[in-house]
């Protein structure tokens, strides 16, 4: 093999670079069938294909390695976008994938279960600490009677198209971003249809529905999953004000509670007592008049009697009358005209039957006595009262 001219050169200093560059153009174009140098060819054919066998294999290894970059892992959860010279071509699922290599094609891998979190009117510090920087732009809302809301709220959401997610919008997330707009927008239509006492004592209404409708519209290839209310409160200025109508408001809403207790524990109590002595009204009155009936049947049946044998009737009356006076009595009445001066009065016995008779008689007398005695009287002077009648 003819070495270079300047590779001939033993110890006549560096090579000259006009000389290097020539060598090699030549040989290129040897290479491809064209000759160099005023149209001489100084290399033999073997050495010419002795060359293109020694470059072939480097070629090829090098355009393995650049199909190789091809090759691309899309994880579970993620999908992949590939682009054609920035065009959309098409969204691979999860798993090993391969695309032309740059400069034709490109991938991009999007992860569509990351759940990301959206900041309205306030910003959390970095270092974990807790900590709150409020955002006055964000937070100051006005509401359907001109006063002025601070509120505190915070957007969780997902993706739901890769394609949309990348090449409808220019910017969907930020806090200039599309997500942030129509979180705004959606809060801030509701605020604005809200008086501020309803706003602080019943909340926010939920705004997903709203969010994820202009979001649609934008076709941005988001999906809301929570809008989470932080905080609702006036503004700093007036907050001591509206904390004193606010503990009044619990003042009276506290004395309506206390007053309704009350309600459910007396008229419970009101309606049972009514109810005891509605029965009792109705027991004692059906007592009267059974009582009534039975003492007009018993004058009946007497008067009956007192038809057919009046002194008899007159008779056994009184006598059951006296029985009933003296049944009770512990008094010993003794018949002196007898003309016995000696009498053995069992006193003890006397007693012991009196006591027993007026304990076992009480309870079923008392009604007895209270009914009979009186209607025996009654009958007697209705008897009586028919006598003097008849004379």
């Amino acid at each position: 093999m003819k070495l270079p001219a300047w590779a001939q050169r033993n110890n006549e200093g560096p090579p000259d670079l006009d000389e290097v560059f020539r060598d090699l153009s030549q040989k290129i174009n040897r290479l491809f069938g064209k000759g160099g140098g005023g149209g001489t060819n100084n290399i033999p054919p073997s050495d010419t294909k002795q060359i293109e066998f020694s470059i072939l294999p480097i070629i090829a290894v090098i355009i393995a390695i650049w199909m190789a970059t091809g090759f691309y892992i899309v994880d579970q959860g993620s999908l992949g976008v590939e682009q054609r010279f920035g065009k959309y071509v098409d969204t691979t699922e999860p798993g090993p994938r391969w695309h032309w290599p740059f400069p034709f094609e490109s991938v991009e891998v999007v992860n569509m279960e990351q759940v990301r979190r959206l900041e309205v009117g306030y910003r959390s510090s970095g270092d974990n600490s807790g900590g709150k920087t409020k955002v006055p732009r964000e937070a100051l809302m006005l509401t359907e009677d001109e006063n002025i809301i601070d509120l505190q709220f915070a957007v969780q959401y997902n993706l739901k198209n890769a394609k949309d997610f990348l090449f409808n919008n220019r910017n969907v997330e930020g806090d200039n971003g599309a997500v942030m707009s129509a979180a705004e927008t959606a809060i801030r239509e509701v605020v604005g249809k809200n008086k501020l006492d309803d706003l602080l004592q019943k909340g926010l209404a939920d705004t997903s529905e709203r969010m994820q409708a202009i979001l649609d519209s934008y076709q941005t290839g988001v999906k809301i999953t929570s809008v989470s209310l932080q905080s609702a409160q006036p503004p700093e200025q007036v907050q001591e004000a509206f904390e004193d109508v606010n503990r009044a408001n619990q003042d009276y809403q506290r004395q309506i509670n206390e007053g309704k207790a009350y309600a459910k524990d007396v008229i419970p109590k009101a309606r049972g007592n009514a109810s005891r002595l509605t029965a009792e009204a109705s027991g004692y009155k059906l007592k009267v008049e059974n009582e009534a009936k039975g003492n007009a049947n018993r004058f009946e049946q007497i008067l009956a009697q007192y038809t057919k044998a009046p002194e008899v009737t007159r008779q056994r009356l009184y006598l059951d009358a006296q029985e009933q006076i003296l049944s009770s009595t512990s008094k010993v009445i003794v018949d002196q005209k007898s003309g016995n001066s000696l009498l053995y009065l069992p006193l003890d016995k006397l007693m012991a039957a009196t006591g027993a008779q007026v304990n076992a008689g009480n309870s079923s007398q008392s009604a007895a006595s209270v009914h009979s005695t009186p209607s025996n009287e009654s009958s007697q002077d209705m008897l009586r009262s028919r006598e003097r009648e008849g004379r």
